[in-house]
């Protein structure tokens, strides 16, 4: 996909209803207060003994979220960055983690989050993989903005 596919996709997130049902599909998911979509994943790693392909992957897609988070910066002002180990942590305690902070914490480290203007939504980007071997995925993710008002915050 070209920046415009992306940035005509995350358009699409910000102003999307909220499912009623949670649900995942192919291309991410969502559910009554978030939506998450793979903008772009890699191959998997399995096969990457000297692990060039990861080093390589990872400057692809790193340069296509830092093209966006430009792009999207024009528009919407700096970025804040959210930690989201205090998310994994509190999740990993059994407490309840609002999505899709919860589905991300599990594979990203950090987020970069724009607020959106007038519709109490926020829309993250975030470039993370779930174990080693598998693909690096960079995600688009709206949601609420009270979920970030947890206590977890990792908000920077």
């Amino acid at each position: 996909m070209t920046t415009e596919e992306y940035l005509s996709t995350i358009d699409s997130l910000a102003v999307q209803p909220f499912p009623e049902v949670t649900y995942v599909d192919a291309s991410g998911g969502g559910g009554p207060e978030h939506h998450v979509r793979e903008l772009q994943v890699s191959q998997d790693f399995w096969d990457d003994d000297d692990g060039q392909a990861r080093v390589e992957a990872e400057a692809e897609l790193q340069a296509c979220l830092d093209d966006l988070a430009a792009r999207l910066t024009t528009r919407w002002g700096n970025a804040f960055v959210v930690d989201l180990g205090p998310y994994l942590s509190a999740s990993c305690e059994g407490e309840p983690v609002p999505e899709p902070l919860d589905y991300l914490s599990q594979q990203v480290v950090s987020m970069q989050v724009w607020p959106l203007p007038d519709n109490g939504r926020w829309l993250a980007l975030a470039l993370g993989q779930a174990d080693k071997e598998l693909p690096l995925v960079l995600s688009a993710a709206v949601g609420q903005a009270s979920a970030l008002d947890s206590n977890t915050s990792g908000r920077s």
